[in-house]
């Protein structure tokens, strides 16, 4: 494994050099906190995306999925209490007028281990009472809110009136349409909601690669209960979560952890919240998803705003509520970073370091990779083709690699955490037999053409 302070330079380092993560318009100097996925990036994204929809949706009778617009009416910020309370604590370097994120500054002097509650009158009297300073050293303002809302204009006009907002969070849509989600789909309590969806944050620092970005997917479900059901429900998919990292994805369970939400940090309205936590090395234990008992003030106040009815009947008891909300939200770009984080291997073999990501062949952007022994032998070539193309036809994502040497093929299969590589040789086209190499053992094994699809199928799953 790598060394941890070195950890994160690795990471960013292996995305670029292989195709994972870009940063976003390179060519005109980058743009802050923007990223693109690559090839491999987007095929492992969207192997996290189904993961996570497996486990929430597909496996599940009680959770159904929307996607929901990214724009929306700007009230709808209102009712939420984004347009008024969605803030950070901003602090200025009254010499370079740079920005910064109050609580991180505090937080990363070692001041308090959690920041984020205080109000801008607490964090300016801890930064003046401890003389903190600027990561320039210079003198730091008071500290103020910052709204992280995106506004922007839809319209021919650019006034009031076409003022809408980019989504702060994307579980809004899940309130607006879960009276006409249980309707059309006859759900009776409890079931959830869950949705992929984007979200846009303007936020006043931004690092650590992929863990703290402006744009962003968060991956939610919103579990809808009556009252006296929910700290129960709520319970459940704590554990239920927890097993999604530790048991599903494979992660290791010391580097996850619980950590409950002090009074000052927790919404006003939540009657619970905890976040589950990985060790990010170097960066320590980070929050990667949360888990918040709502109660039901998210369609309270959207029935306020918007004047329209969103209880529920209970026709069992002739009774009318807005239910409870159990709330399981994390962000896609935690989810991807701390997937390289756990998977990421490096070991020594014979005096070379070896580098691989150990991914679980579910999440892996490549299932198996074929190469001929030899690209310039037409017989071989055309018979690595032929193996290739069925395998693809079959259904597993497969690569083609004909580059350099064999080891040198291995070498670069592993660092994209390719588990099976096929090598076709001069035996092959005697036998019809061809050797598989497993990439966390680098054993490898001979195995019957015609044993090919069951065998992956089998180690695949």
């Amino acid at each position: 494994m790598a060394n941890n302070t070195e950890m994160m330079d690795k990471i960013i380092s292996l995305c670029k050099r292989r195709g994972f993560v870009f940063p976003s318009s390179e060519i005109y100097g980058g743009f802050a906190a923007t990223y693109d996925y690559g090839p491999l990036g987007f095929l492992l994204k969207k192997n996290l995306e189904q993961a996570w929809r497996y486990w929430n949706t597909q496996r599940r009778d009680d959770v159904v999925e929307i996607e929901g617009a990214i724009f929306m009416h700007p009230r709808v910020w209102e009712a939420s209490g984004h347009v008024g309370g969605f803030a950070d604590l901003l602090v200025e370097d009254l010499v370079t007028h740079k920005r910064y994120r109050a609580d991180h500054l505090i937080e990363e002097a070692g001041l308090m281990e959690n920041a984020g509650g205080l109000t801008t009158d607490q964090a300016t009297d801890l930064i003046k009472a401890k003389g903190l300073k600027s990561p320039d050293g210079n003198a730091l303002s008071d500290v103020k809110k910052f709204n992280q809302l995106v506004k922007t204009h839809l319209g021919a006009t650019e006034d009031d009136t076409t003022l809408v907002y980019l989504k702060g969070e994307s579980c809004q849509n899940i309130y607006l349409d879960w009276k006409a989600v249980q309707e059309t789909t006859r759900r009776k309590l409890p079931f959830g909601i869950a949705q992929i969806g984007k979200a846009f944050r303007n936020e006043i620092t931004v690092k650590n690669f992929l863990f703290r970005t402006r744009e962003f997917e968060q991956m939610d479900v919103q579990y809808f209960c009556r009252p006296e059901d929910a700290d129960k429900y709520y319970e459940e998919w704590k554990t239920y979560r927890m097993d999604f990292f530790a048991e599903y994805l494979g992660f290791a369970k010391e580097r996850l952890r619980w950590r409950q939400h002090e009074d000052d940090e927790r919404a006003f309205y939540a009657r619970d919240a905890w976040d589950i936590e990985y060790d990010f090395a170097g960066m320590g234990f980070k929050e990667m998803e949360g888990l918040h008992n709502r109660g039901s003030y998210d369609l309270d106040q959207h029935s306020k705003f918007s004047g329209q009815d969103l209880t529920y009947f209970d026709d069992a008891t002739n009774e009318k509520f807005n239910p409870y909300i159990v709330e399981s939200s994390g962000g896609f770009n935690r989810l991807f970073l701390s997937t390289l984080f756990e998977f990421y291997r490096e070991e020594d073999r014979n005096g070379e370091v070896r580098t691989y990501l150990a991914l679980p062949p579910k999440l892996a952007p490549y299932k198996v990779a074929v190469f001929p022994l030899l690209k310039n032998k037409p017989e071989l070539v055309d018979k690595a083709r032929g193996i290739y193309k069925n395998l693809r036809d079959a259904g597993f994502n497969a690569a083609w690699d004909d580059r350099g040497n064999v080891g040198k093929r291995y070498y670069s299969q592993d660092e994209i955490g390719t588990p099976f590589c096929i090598t076709v040789d001069f035996d092959t086209l005697e036998n019809e037999t061809v050797t598989v190499r497993d990439r966390d053992t680098a054993e490898q094994e001979r195995i019957a053409i015609a044993d090919l699809g069951p065998y992956f199928a089998n180690k695949t799953k």
